[in-house]
């Protein structure tokens, strides 16, 4: 698992290592039973606090992304399809509203949109 932190990120270091464990599990990278590392390995192998590291991975648990067994380590949790579509879900109107303000910056109708968007289809 190769987790990347920016000093350069608005986005506390605990949430970046929580985004970038939830988005290996979102895109079947790590399957459930997957064990992570330990808290405190990865903490080391980042060179940051385990309390930053222990934040990210109750996060995880929080919501349902891995679990902990007593004595063993935090797990990848079963993965619920509802789930992982509506994750999916808010990445895709978030790219949208970015896209729907681009577009009103150059003029562009919806209509306009949507045939590009039909176009880049036909392309693949």
């Amino acid at each position: 698992m190769n987790i990347i932190i920016r000093n350069s990120s608005n986005q506390p270091i605990y949430e970046q290592i929580y985004t970038q464990i939830k988005d290996l599990i979102l895109n079947g990278s790590l399957k459930e039973g997957d064990a992570l590392p330990s808290i405190r390995n990865l903490a080391k192998d980042l060179r940051i606090s385990v309390i930053t590291t222990k934040r990210a991975y109750d996060e995880l648990e929080r919501e349902g992304f891995i679990h902990t067994v007593a004595g063993k380590g935090c797990f990848v949790a079963g993965t619920n399809l509802e789930l992982i579509r509506e994750e999916n879900l808010k990445k895709i109107e978030a790219h949208m509203q970015a896209i729907r303000k681009l577009a009103g910056g150059c003029g562009l109708t919806g209509e306009e949109l949507v045939e590009m968007f039909r176009i880049l289809e036909v392309e693949e």
